[in-house]
């Protein structure tokens, strides 16, 4: 009988504990606020490098439909001014080629939401998506025939 007691306490303990931490985590959500990013969420260098494709047709470098697709690989830091400028440090190889080595200015857009977008001047389109505090973005290029993504991470003021 000790032993049947011993398990339906057991049994009521556990079910009091879930129950109290579900009400602690449904608090919690009530409690959170949306997030709110703005152009200023994004200042200071993000180091960053990526690996991609251009499959072709690629309007963005003119290359034709036909071509052989190419691989391509960039090494790269971004410095986000806080209103909507930047620079880019990139050095930007296909097939191995330099393609592309230098800063190239950059303009962005950052809703509340921290989805925005990135433009390089006379170069790619990305979707960015941004860490809240800043501390972070992951991007992925919206042109057609271009397919990277990114993940970049502040690492200065």
């Amino acid at each position: 009988m000790m032993r049947h007691g011993s398990l339906w306490a057991t049994g009521i303990g556990t079910i009091l504990s879930v129950g109290l931490l579900a009400g602690a985590e449904a608090y919690a959500g009530e409690t959170d606020h949306a997030p709110m990013c703005t152009l200023e969420t994004l200042k200071g260098q993000y180091l960053g490098s990526t690996n991609g494709m251009l499959i072709p047709p690629v309007p963005l470098f003119s290359i034709p439909a036909g071509a052989p697709p190419s691989v391509t690989a960039a090494a790269y830091y971004s410095i986000y001014n806080g209103d909507g400028t930047g620079t880019d440090y990139v050095t930007f190889t296909v097939n191995g080629v330099i393609a592309a080595d230098g800063p190239t200015p950059t303009t962005y857009t950052l809703n509340t939401d921290c989805t925005g977008t990135k433009t390089v001047t006379n170069g790619p389109h990305f979707n960015i998506f941004v860490a809240i505090d800043g501390s972070g973005t992951s991007e992925i290029s919206t042109d057609q025939g271009f397919a990277v993504s990114a993940t970049d991470k502040r690492v200065g003021p």
